[in-house]
């Protein structure tokens, strides 16, 4: 009877581990909630979904319209950025892309590596209340993981950017996976002018993580109409609306 008992015991262990085997493999055991930019799953009820309570209550939330901003002579954002495979795929929510490793920022004596870069329909960050068509977000970790985004707002203008132009032509109109669609700089991408804003925010989208260096160039870049209404097309709306500055500092360099 003893040597039954611990064989049964035996095998509940085996096929416990074997369902916990499975549900890893299946994503079950990490599934997160579905969240959308407009209705019951929009930006006002993230904070409602499990695991993304600090959207509602975190006091360090992004975006944020700029406005006051005190003028200092701030450390210059040092770019880094070499060619990349043009990783570009649709997660649901935006167009990414997946930069290969070797491209940085450094700032405030800290390096920063480019990850990956996305895009955002409006604008997200408001300059007076007043959006942009767009802005694009390069999202960036140092060694210790903290975040720093540079974001740049894109207006409208009359004829396409050439720069721009690889992404905006392979586009996809469904979720997809990264797929390398020719080659990309992202030096190429940036305005002539590096000065910026900067304040401590968070993640723009679920879970909404605080502690990210925002650094939103005052320099904004020109889209054709065409090219903005190719990504509105897919996403049109995918911006989070600003949130209160809650006495954070909010700074301009001036230098």
């Amino acid at each position: 009877m003893k040597t039954r008992r611990i064989i049964g015991i035996v095998l509940v262990v085996v096929l416990f581990n074997a369902v916990i085997i499975w549900a890893v493999a299946s994503g079950q055991d990490d599934a997160k909630p579905h969240w959308e930019y407009e209705g019951p799953e929009g930006p006002d009820h993230w904070g409602e979904l499990d695991g993304y309570e600090t959207c509602g209550t975190g006091r360090a939330q992004s975006p944020i319209d700029i406005a006051d901003a005190t003028a200092l002579n701030l450390s210059d954002i040092s770019f880094d950025y070499s060619p990349s495979a043009m990783n570009i795929h649709n997660n649901g929510h935006t167009i990414q892309v997946e930069y290969d490793a070797g491209s940085s920022i450094t700032y405030n004596e800290t390096t920063y590596n480019l990850a990956q870069f996305h895009f955002h329909h409006p604008s997200e960050h408001t300059i007076n209340g007043e959006p942009a068509a767009m802005e694009i977000h390069f999202v960036h970790k140092d060694a210790a993981g903290n975040l720093a985004v540079v974001g740049i707002l894109l207006v409208e203008g009359e004829e396409d950017n050439e720069a721009y132009a690889p992404i905006f032509e392979h586009l996809p109109a469904e979720k997809s996976d990264p797929e390398a669609m020719g080659e990309i700089n992202a030096a190429d991408l940036l305005p002539e002018n590096a000065a910026f804003y900067t304040y401590s925010g968070s993640l723009t989208t679920p879970p909404c993580t605080q502690g990210v260096r925002w650094l939103v160039l005052t320099e904004p870049i020109v889209l054709s109409a065409e090219q903005i209404e190719a990504f509105a097309q897919i996403f049109e709306l995918n911006a989070r609306p600003t949130q209160p500055l809650n006495n954070r500092d909010l700074l301009e360099d001036n230098g």
